[in-house]
């Protein structure tokens, strides 16, 4: 029998075809509605966002660095200049394969590690747009190699940037600095957009201490580009805002008179206006040229001046700290007329020697036989150590602590320059706080002479002579003395209080007429001169240790086992426009000190206005367009000063001791003629102390 099937049911099959087509619409008209309100939402919502991102494929903000501001010392001299280099530059979203790019373009442009190695840092904290700068100062052989397979390398370009040139190259080094490329400690701290489209910033000096004035403000410029980083036009664009011009309170000529006198020896030199605080000159040697660190110095000449044992790269002005010697005298002389420990009648028996009650030890007076009687006056004239043994005695070293540290030992002078050191005025706290010991009495015989632990910067010793010279009014030193540009900057240039002293006036003003005879008939009458009055006193600090009963002998020391020379003073004494500072390592005496200081008195006082010393490119004003030509191609009237002493003469003293004068040293380049040092012959006697 024949199976039956049931009938086909097509309306059944119709409801469900209908309801899948239209589950089907449904679940595509979803996904449709989805879409639609994506794209609205992304057109409406995200519209410019997206837009500037589908510009930035094609237009580009380059960054357009800032032009560093100029130096300029008081008298509009040029000291520090810019002048555009060719430069290597690697686009971080032009090229994919960056190190290998890196690797390729070695031999073509001389790379070597150093160069790679601060790519390498600054590129992997560079934004996706920026240019990274892969050599500085190209030569012409490093761009003709590379312009011939320029079509190799697409996001690389030669670019011209500027960079910081020193005309007068050793003669300002410590004081102005120099810039150099930006590390990784820097890269740190420094806030990245300011620093757009540089390398460079200051690291020492005032180059480092108004790095935010003469640093700038970039711009930047809008470009159209293919994909392969070619520029096709330019959209738009907002300059860059040069840095501020600083004008500084330097005088060129007085630096380089200063400069000469330390050819070929180790020391500094300090000049400052008392009136206002105002650094006229600071010279530390040996120097080196600051040139050398602009586009990176290298490995072999950095080697060289930091291992040099004479330390051309240490700042002796500022950095340097020395026993102070007798320079301090005058100073802690005042002290004991504020305390009313002694008048200027108190008069001593100077037996050339001073010992602690019930203690057999003598303290020794520069002069084996002694001075005699001796008054506050004449102990600054034969600067008599015994009178300032027996006044630190009766002061103690907690009221010398207080009052010397009003002249500003042991504390920072607040000089607008880096670095400075604090110096050390010792103290029973200090001592037990650093070597867990008490004080001990015969320490304190030691600090009032300048020795023991007694140490002060040459800055400071310019300083207290400043506050001296003023009668005690302070000063806080700086060499900037006006700053021109887009940024305000106020410059400090008045006294800013007085020292508190228990005495009159007429007690400085006696204590200035015994600095005048110390020049006249004392310790450094080698300098004295009728043109006009100088006040001052010396000073010789020990660098070797005297056994008690035995006698300083140069003939068994080395060369820098002598005594260190130093001196102070301040002319015209009656109302003092300048106040000096010398130390000259293992120079032997105060006296000698001395003798660097005169011409230096001498420059400012009788030929700055008349014949004043200028560089023979003064006629070159900011902004040298010497592309291409390496600083040491550009004219120059820079005063080579050697960071080498061996590679300078050595100045030699004439038949009576005396130092020689300018024409027995190396002549400059400035337009001058040899300056006189007008100074009497100086005698063994002159330069004892």
């Amino acid at each position: 029998m024949k199976q039956q099937f049931p009938l086909k049911n097509v309306q059944q099959e119709k409801r469900i075809f209908r309801s899948r087509v239209f589950f089907a619409i449904g679940i595509v008209s979803f996904f449709m509605c989805l879409l639609i309100a994506r794209y609205a939402y992304l057109q409406i919502f995200h519209h410019q966002e997206f837009s500037e991102a589908s510009d930035k494929n094609r237009i580009r903000l380059q960054p357009i660095a800032p032009a560093r501001g100029y130096i300029y010392d008081r008298n509009g001299i040029l000291l520090a200049d810019n002048y555009p280099v060719f430069t290597a530059t690697l686009s971080k979203a032009d090229v994919e394969d960056i190190d290998g790019t890196v690797q390729r373009l070695v031999p073509i442009l001389s790379l070597n590690q150093e160069d790679i190695d601060r790519f390498n840092s600054r590129i992997k904290t560079s934004k996706k747009t920026e240019r990274v700068t892969l050599k500085l100062n190209l030569t012409e052989q490093d761009i003709a190699r590379f312009s011939e397979v320029k079509f190799q390398f697409p996001g690389v370009d030669i670019e011209t940037q500027m960079t910081r040139y020193y005309p007068h190259g050793e003669l300002f080094a410590h004081v102005i600095g120099y810039v150099g490329r930006i590390n990784d400690k820097e890269l740190k701290e420094i806030d990245k957009d300011s620093y757009a489209g540089t390398n460079l910033i200051g690291k020492i000096g005032v180059e480092k201490s108004y790095e935010d004035l003469l640093h700038g403000v970039p711009g930047y410029e809008s470009i159209e580009a293919d994909a392969h980083g070619n520029v096709l036009r330019h959209l738009g664009r907002k300059e860059a805002i040069r840095g501020n011009d600083l004008y500084l309170s330097l005088d060129f000529g007085l630096q380089t008179v200063a400069a000469e006198q330390l050819i070929g020896r180790r020391g500094a030199v300090v000049a400052i206006d008392p009136r206002t605080g105002e650094i006229l000159a600071l010279v530390s040697s040996p120097s080196f040229n600051p040139n050398l660190f602009v586009t990176g110095i290298s490995s072999k000449d950095y080697s060289g001046l930091r291992d040099n044992l004479d330390q051309p790269l240490y700042n002796r002005a500022v950095q340097g700290t020395y026993p102070p010697g007798s320079t301090i005298k005058p100073m802690f002389g005042m002290g004991g007329i504020h305390y009313k420990t002694v008048d200027w009648n108190t008069a001593i028996s100077d037996p050339g020697y001073f010992h602690l009650p019930g203690d057999s030890h003598k303290f020794r007076d520069h002069k084996k036989t002694g001075h005699g009687s001796v008054n506050m006056h004449k102990a600054q004239i034969v600067s008599c150590d015994t009178y300032f043994y027996i006044l630190s005695y009766q002061m103690g070293i907690d009221k010398m602590n207080a009052w010397m540290r009003q002249f500003g030992f042991g504390e920072k002078t607040g000089v607008d320059l880096p670095s400075e050191s604090t110096g050390l005025y010792p103290s029973p706290e200090w001592k037990m706080r650093t070597r867990k010991s008490k004080w001990l009495k015969g320490e304190t015989i030691s600090v009032s002479i300048g020795q023991g632990a007694f140490t002060a910067t040459p800055l400071q010793l310019a300083m207290a002579t400043a506050i001296t010279a003023n009668h005690g009014a302070h000063v806080i030193p700086h060499v900037l003395r006006e700053s021109k540009g887009a940024k305000h900057h106020p410059v400090l240039n008045a006294p800013t209080g007085k020292i508190q002293f228990n005495g009159t006036d007429e007690d400085w003003v006696k204590m200035k007429d015994a600095m005048v005879d110390v020049i006249q008939s004392g310790t450094g009458r080698g300098i004295r001169t009728n043109a006009y009055k100088i006040a001052g006193k010396t000073g010789t600090a020990q660098v070797k240790s005297i056994a008690q009963g035995k006698r300083y002998n140069e003939a068994l020391l080395t060369d820098r086992q002598l005594d260190h020379g130093l001196f102070v003073g301040f002319a015209p004494a009656d109302n003092p426009e300048i106040a000096i500072a010398v130390i000259w390592e293992n120079g032997k005496h105060g006296g000698s000190a001395a003798q660097i200081a005169r011409p230096v008195f001498d420059y400012w006082m009788l030929t700055r206005k008349k014949k004043p010393i200028v560089p023979q490119n003064h006629h070159l004003s900011g902004g040298l367009m010497t592309a291409g030509i390496k600083p040491g191609e550009l004219p120059s009237g820079d005063i080579s000063l050697s960071a080498d002493p061996n590679a300078m003469p050595k100045p030699k003293p004439n038949a009576q001791g005396s130092q020689p004068t300018a024409n027995n040293q190396r002549n400059t380049t400035t337009n001058r003629p040899a300056p006189q040092t007008h100074t009497a012959p100086a005698t063994q006697a002159d330069i004892s102390e």
